[in-house]
Parts: structure tokens; sequence; C-alpha cells
């Protein structure tokens, strides 16, 4: 039996970690000793050099030595021990607010220290709060950092010279025996891109020498940074393909024994609409119609702006299935949307003998159970509901298509439940996923890989760009009668409270508070209040008043982010927008513009704004396009947030960032689909050292 890879022991194992400390580092991810090694430092703290006083600025974190001048106990304010040093350059103070009566007797005037932190102002010019010092003898004898000091992430009750031994430990053992860390980059690789062998690279980044510098590692502009960066995100990549190949030896129903009654019944549906598609509809349809073809299960995503037609399109998929004799389940993440998709698709089929079902968990008694059997002996056609879809109780007849809208909203394990569902005899359906936040490229290649991605990148003709303006909070009183002009003109009005602190309470409060102050400034207006913690019915009676124009102003939260319909409403107000994302904040403003006449937004500020807030806003004002705003919004805030919540199964990394790293992508790519003709020993040992066994993820 051959001996098992100490990195793969247990780091209880370990000199000086106890079960105490060992579930401690359990929260932070590291179960084995191969763990430590890829536990990468936040930061670093330069110890390599001491630092004269007198070149010292407020906020620069060094090594100095000084000789104590005076020291005093200041009662002032809290209670603090103040020691001045000197090192004939300049003087600073050390301020200790927790001291013991042994400090106090250590620190006597003419000790020399050397101490590290950072340097602030304080009441008499510059000090350091609770430095770390130690007391020397003769400054000579003091035996310096030949390396940059590492700063890892911690968590509570975890120390960072815990976590340092810890690490030096897992180092020192692949410096013993340097095969047990194997290199699975092929040797041409790291030669074509400049990338050093991953035992250096791993050195380096834990115990940087003076040749590397602390900008270049926190910019990221380190070779063994990038490389890490690099075999992190192709194991993702490998991750995804590898699921993608799975999908593919799956049987799915092929929709094209239907024709040509298929074909004559999607030409009856679109000449049967109200509007003509666009090109970049019917492009992406005849891409779906290619995919339901074929005998394995369709895996595609659609892309479109607020407003670009993706809603049709999913109908014309669902006609696809229907006219082979399939069932279609559609899944949206709210009651709202349900509802509206539930209203659209029953006006859409309605002479064509197709039974559409609604579900949700509102649902109860024999309405519920109605519904359910409908499903299950295949009288039930079309079933549009929330969540509740993949419940135990819900057994479908036959089905062949599941269309999943706005998918970022939903878990993991719900949309794998969902397919799960439709599983028979070997054969799984097809699956049509939709979104209006659109994916930045580099998110998508990677995030999607596993996915074919259609773009719907026109809009309906006619549809104008909504004029977006940027205004401090100070001109509250002018947007308020701009309001009473705009209803005077029989025009409807959004008002959207954005998010407080993350708590729905604060946020729904707010909106109370909002609609009441509207309501008094507005007597001639009819107002009304929308939020998350109103009942489903209570928000859809609202919502349908206010489509029917019994009401013109409605304040809302977030919630109306996604997929509701008032063309008559061309004015929109949001609070605070600075808290939002560019993204989240574009799908809100795609509320309006949906009629003929002229929309707009106001951005309503709290000021003062940072410079970055005022950059984000200002790329909403100027743009319309909802890529080039989620790029924007990649570029300055991150992968998990553009995405929304970061959901089970989002992407998580140790190393790379997608911000940061982008460029990267386009090669992971090349070299990712050589790898599996080229290395495909290497492609599961890569997968399995980055993502261990949290991949499940990718089966979506």
């Amino acid at each position: 039996m051959t001996n098992p890879n100490p990195l793969n022991q247990p780091i209880g194992i370990l000199h000086g970690i106890g079960a105490q400390t060992a579930n401690r580092l359990q929260k932070l991810g590291l179960w084995v000793i191969q763990d430590l090694i890829f536990h990468l430092p936040l930061r670093y703290e330069d110890r390599t050099r001491v630092y004269r006083i007198g070149s010292l600025k407020a906020g620069m974190t060094v090594l100095i030595s000084g000789k104590v001048e005076f020291i005093d106990v200041v009662p002032r304010g809290r209670k603090s021990l103040v020691c001045r040093i000197s090192d004939g350059t300049g003087f600073i103070n050390l301020r200790f607010f927790h001291f013991t009566a042994n400090q106090h007797n250590a620190l006597k005037p003419g000790t020399t220290l050397v101490c590290f932190a950072e340097a602030r102002y304080g009441f008499a010019g510059l000090e350091m709060v609770h430095p770390e010092y130690k007391v020397i003898a003769n400054p000579d004898d003091y035996v310096m950092e030949t390396r940059l000091t590492p700063v890892y992430p911690l968590t509570e009750g975890l120390s960072q010279n815990m976590l340092r031994k810890a690490v030096k430990q897992a180092l020192e053992l692949c410096v013993q025996t340097p095969e047990l860390l194997t290199d699975w980059l092929p040797e041409s690789i790291l030669k074509q891109y400049h990338y050093p062998a991953l035992s250096d690279a791993i050195q380096t980044l834990h115990a940087p020498d003076e040749s590397v510098s602390t900008l270049a590692l926190q910019n990221g502009n380190v070779p063994a940074l990038k490389r890490l960066a690099f075999e992190e995100l192709l194991a993702h990549y490998l991750a995804l393909r590898i699921t993608r190949n799975k999908t593919k030896a799956w049987q799915a129903p092929s929709f094209s024994s239907a024709e040509p009654t298929g074909k004559i019944a999607t030409e009856h549906f679109i000449r049967a609409l109200p509007f003509k598609l666009t090109g970049a509809q019917q492009r992406v349809i005849a891409e779906i119609e290619a995919d339901c073809r074929k005998q394995q299960p369709m895996m595609r995503l659609v892309q479109g702006d607020v407003g670009s037609g993706k809603t049709v399109v999913a109908a014309i998929t669902a006609l696809l299935a229907l006219t082979a004799g399939y069932q279609v389940a559609v899944m949206a993440p709210t009651e709202l949307l349900a509802e509206q998709h539930k209203r659209n698709f029953s006006a859409w089929f309605e002479g064509f003998q197709v039974q559409v079902v609604y579900l949700t968990g509102q649902l109860k008694g024999n309405a519920r159970k109605a519904v359910l059997q409908a499903l299950e002996d295949g009288t039930a056609n079309i079933i549009i509901g929330t969540h509740a879809l993949f419940q135990d109780s819900v057994n479908f007849h036959r089905l062949g298509l599941i269309i999943i809208d706005e998918q970022h909203r939903f878990g993991v394990h719900q949309r794998l439940a969902l397919r799960e569902k439709g599983q028979q005899d070997g054969i799984r359906p097809h699956q049509l996923v939709m979104t209006a936040t659109p994916i930045p490229r580099t998110l998508a290649m990677l995030q999607y890989s596993d996915l074919d991605i259609s773009i719907i990148d026109e809009l309906p003709p006619g549809r104008k760009p909504i004029v977006t303006s940027v205004i401090p909070a100070e001109r509250r009183a002018d947007v308020i009668e701009r309001i009473n002009s705009w209803v005077g003109k029989k025009r409807q009005v959004y008002w959207v409270c954005t998010l407080i602190e993350e708590s729905e309470v604060l946020q729904c409060e707010a909106a109370e508070k909002t609609a009441e102050m509207l309501t008094q400034a507005l007597p001639n207006v009819r107002v009304a209040l929308i939020h998350g913690r109103m009942k489903s019915s209570e928000k859809d009676s609202v919502m349908q008043d206010f489509k029917n124009h019994q009401l013109d102003l409605l304040v809302a939260t977030t919630v109306i982010e996604v997929g509701v319909d008032v063309p008559n409403a061309g004015l929109m107000i949001i609070e605070n927008p600075e808290r939002l994302g560019l993204s989240q904040l574009h799908q809100l403003r795609g509320r309006v513009g949906r009629g003929n006449d002229d929309s707009y937004c106001l951005l309503m500020y709290q000021a003062p704004l940072s410079d970055t807030a005022r950059h984000r806003l200002g790329v909403l004002r100027d743009s319309n396009d909802g890529f080039v705003i989620a790029e924007k919004d990649l570029e300055l805030r991150g992968p998990g947030e553009v995405m929304g919540t970061r959901q089970t199964g989002q992407m998580h990394f140790k190393i790379a960032d997608l911000a940061r790293d982008a460029e990267l992508l386009d090669i992971v790519q090349q070299v990712g689909d050589s790898f599996f003709i080229h290395s495909p020993q290497s492609v599961q040992p890569l997968r399995d050292r980055w993502l261990g066994a949290s991949t499940e993820y990718s089966e979506v």
C-alpha cells in the first residue's frame, strides 16, 4: 500500500495545533495541510528595514527604533500610557490604552526600543497606538527580518503568530520533499507565459524577499500570484467543462418529431403577436430550435437587456415542446414575476388549446390538489410558478423543457432539484435559462462555460433611451413638484427606496415613511406602497391597481426590480442610488421606458458623494447599454456583487480576482480546451486541488 501524501493529512497533526485551534482553522476552510499552502496572505508588512522617525508620515506602517525620552500616564479622555521615543532625527509618541505596572517600569527613560505599527496623527503630532515593541540592549545586535512578513486572513481566536507557525511547517514539508506538491501545469505553458514553478510561486507569496515590492504584491503584478490565479481559474473552467461533457452524455427529448406541425404552429403563433420580432429575437429562436432538435439536453442561457423581449422567445421555445407532446415548467424568482408570466403565456396561447396552470407557495387546499393532479396526469401543459415547483409533492407527467427566469436569484440546489424532477428513463429535459442582468463577457466565460450563450442585443423598434439625471437630495422639493406636473399629464411614477444597512425591516420602514411624506406633499396624487414584507396577494393587488392606472405614484423597495410592465409609467426616482450596484440600478431603471413617450430616471443621492460613487452614477447617466454598465460594475465592485447575492454555487475564489485577472480568462479558455487533449491526466487532480468536493454547483 502506498504512503498517503502528508499534505492530505489533517492540520491537527502539525506541531502546536490542538483540537480547538484545528476547529478554528476549519472555519477558514483549512482542513488538511495542503489548504494552508494555498491560504495566501491578505497583505504584507515590511520589517526588513528600520525607518528614521524624522521621515515618517501618517499612514505609514513601518519598523522604527529609538530611545525612550519620557513616560507618563495621561488621565485626559480615556486613561492611557504615553511614552515618547526619539532617534535623533525626530520623535514619536507610543500610546497604550491597556497597560500594566510592569510595562510602565520596563519602558523607563534611556531604554532602546524597536517598534512596529502604523503612524497616525494624535494630540501632539505623530503617534503609534499599541505598537508591537521589543526592548533591546544594543541596536546593532537587533536581527531584522530578511523577508516581508505575511498577514493572513484570520477568524476569532486565531492569532497571526499561530497561523504563521502552521504555514511555516506546511512549507517546510514541501521544501524537504518537493515531489509532494505536484505541478500540474506543463513546462511548455510555464515557459510561454513566464510563470514560475508551483513551489517557487508558493514560497514567494508566503515569504517574499527584498526583490519583490509590497506595492506589486498588493496590485497583483507578481508572476507568482498571476500563476496561481491562472491555475485556480483554469481549475474552475475545467470543472465546468467536465460538467458540460457529462451533460452531453445524457439523452433529451428531440422536438423535431413534431415537425412540420411545430413549424406551422410557430408561424401561426408569431403572426398572432401584436408586435414584430426583432432580428436578434429571430436569431436566438433559430439557435434554440437547433438545440432542441438534438438528443442531448439543451443548456442555453439567453441574456437580453430589460425590455429586449426574452419572454416571447421563451414562449416560442415552449411551443416547440408542446407540439412534440411534452410539458413545460417556467420558474420565476418572485410571485409578482410568475404572475406576470402567467398573464403573458395565457394571452399568447389562448387559441392553442393549451392549459396554463400556476403554482406558488400561496396556493392551498383543493385548488392546489387540482393543479398537482393536472400536472401528474398530463392535462396541464405549461406550469408557471416560483420555487414551489420543485417541492416533493409536484410530479410531472412528461416534462420536456424547463425555463428559468432571472436564474442568478435561485440557489443552485433549487435548479438541480427541478431538473431531477423531469428526469425519466435516462432522459433529461432541455433547459433555457434567462437573465436581464447582462453578464460581463469575462464573467460569462467562466461562470457559464457549461452553458451555450445567446444574446438578444437589440431593443424593439420605437423604444427610446431613458434620460437619466443625477441630483442631490437637497432638491427633493423640485422633484415633488415635477411629480405633480407629470401626474397632471395623466402619466405614472415610481419612487424607489433602496436598501438600508441590508435590513429588510428598516427598508420597509423607510418606504412607509416616504409614502406618508409623499401622500401629505401631493394631496391630489393617488399614492400606494409596495415592499417585501407585504403578503403576495397584497403586492399583486397594488401592482394590478397601478397597472390599471387606479394609482399615480408607486412607492416601492427594490422588489419592483424584476419584470413589472406598466408602459404608462415614464418617471422613476431612485433614492440613495449610491447604495446599489450599477447592474441593479440599470434593472430598476428598466421599469420605465416601456411606452412610446419619453421616459426619465432621477438618481437622488445623499451628499457628499465619494469619487467612486460619483464615477459610478456617471456611468449610468451616460449609458443605456446594460453590457457596458455590467463590465464597468465588475471593474468597480467585483463578481460576487455583480451577480446579485452570493448564491450557493456562485464561484468563490481563494486567490483569483476576476476584475484584476480578467486578461487571464482568454488564456484560460485556450489552455483549458487543449488540456483535455494534451494533458488529460492532469484535469482531475487540478480540479480537486482547487475545488475539492465543491463542484456540484456546475451541474446546473
